[in-house]
């Protein structure tokens, strides 16, 4: 069995091929770490997770243990195998320099975002921001309230937690290991993440 670990640090983008048969697994280093995260059918990056067709499927808010991950073609992408945290949001999206400025002032329009990330790392892809889909938030705490109001709170994740998933078809992840400062998504502190790809091709 063959075992890739990358070791990715705070606020920075990473992507790297999963393919079908192995697991990747994302490992929250230092606790209370958004990690967002996007998938690509490896040799056709037009079908990609779909969070619509994603909680359509599974009749639920959040992604945990069992969920399968779909794509806009309504196959199954991924699924989730194992979960130390019990909570992934796939609702809230991505922080960007626009959502920053509009939530938290002009001040913050410069600072480093999660859709800047990814545009960077699609862009190795030959894809650029039309690419950029709604995504899943790894260890980000987002309640759903009875009204259907959704508040980012401080996360649920401890040092070493981790999600893992088992690739149902060739994958291209994307992940931008999420830079925001002014919201308690990742404690007011960014910190590096691990990703771990095992086991052999189907």
């Amino acid at each position: 069995m063959t075992t890739t670990e990358h070791f990715i640090p705070a606020e920075k983008p990473w992507s790297g091929l999963v393919r079908k048969g192995q697991t990747i697994t994302i490992i929250d280093v230092e606790g209370q770490q958004a990690v967002d995260t996007l998938f690509y059918r490896a040799d056709d990056f037009s079908e990609r997770y779909s969070s619509q067709d994603t909680l359509r499927t599974q009749g639920s808010a959040y992604v945990g243990i069992g969920t399968r991950l779909v794509s806009n073609e309504g196959r199954v992408m991924l699924t989730v195998t194992a979960d130390s945290c019990g909570r992934h949001d796939t609702s809230a999206g991505a922080c960007s320099c626009e959502s920053n400025t509009v939530r938290f002032g002009p001040e913050t329009r410069y600072l480093h975002a999660c859709r800047d990330n990814f545009l960077l790392e699609v862009s190795k892809h030959g894809m650029g921001k039309r690419d950029i889909v709604p995504n899943i938030n790894f260890f980000m705490n987002v309640p759903i309230a009875p009204s259907g109001q959704m508040t980012i709170v401080d996360g649920l994740s401890a040092p070493g937690d981790h999600v893992s998933m088992v690739a149902e078809m060739d994958v291209l992840c994307v992940i931008s290991n999420c830079p925001q400062i002014n919201n308690p998504c990742n404690g007011f502190n960014p910190t590096p993440i691990k990703v771990v790809i095992s086991g052999d091709a189907a």
